[in-house]
């Protein structure tokens, strides 16, 4: 963990509890040893902060490309460990980049759906397969985390529950297809997971 994500992290983290009743569901269950994907639902932009209060470790995050050359924010997120994508195209740099991160034994964390899809059944939402092939040419596992709210997106005093999931390894994501239905059947299974710990976890609000 850099020394800025960990101050920011301290500093404003008991913040943001309050602010978004932000709290950990299985926090025995985060993985502390080895690089992994940290795969969510996605309802809001806060989302990602979310997932930063709720686990010990950094996670890093992709950001549109168009925030880092803005005065401060720029200079914030790439402080924070983020790495820029250009969501307008296949990105193949920020794949490598993540893949990279990855083998160097850190965690990223990536949001199957790619964009925020507040107030639906997840399960009805389209899933990308990137996150399938970027286990797969990594080589990492996977802990699904599921991002639940009462109302279904996360907002500002409303209790949010960030729960951890077993962590998925290598070994189990290595299915009989190859290429592309490889990496699709990868992101299905690991978001299959990620729905039945928002449907199997029950929360008192």
């Amino acid at each position: 963990m850099n020394k800025f994500y960990r101050f920011i992290k301290s500093f404003f983290g008991g913040l943001f509890k309050i602010l978004y009743r932000v709290k950990a569901v299985n926090p025995e269950k985060e993985v502390m040893d080895k690089p992994y994907i940290v795969c969510a639902n996605h309802t809001s932009l806060m989302d990602v902060v979310a997932m930063v209060i709720a686990f010990k470790g950094q996670i890093r995050f992709m950001a549109k490309k168009e925030v880092f050359p803005v005065p401060i924010l720029g200079w914030f997120v790439k402080s924070m460990g983020a790495f820029p994508v250009d969501r307008k195209s296949g990105d193949v740099g920020a794949i490598k980049k993540t893949i990279d991160i990855l083998k160097n034994g850190e965690r990223v964390g990536i949001f199957p759906q790619g964009t925020r899809c507040p107030y639906v059944n997840p399960r009805e939402t389209e899933i990308k397969d990137g996150i399938g092939m970027i286990a797969s040419r990594a080589g990492v596992g996977i802990v699904p985390v599921f991002i639940k709210t009462k109302k279904g997106k996360l907002k500002l005093f409303r209790k949010t529950r960030v729960i951890i999931g077993d962590y998925i390894p290598p070994e189990e994501l290595e299915f009989s297809e190859t290429g592309k239905e490889k990496y699709k059947r990868i992101s299905h299974y690991a978001f299959d997971k990620i729905c039945d710990l928002g449907e199997n976890t029950e929360i008192k609000w």
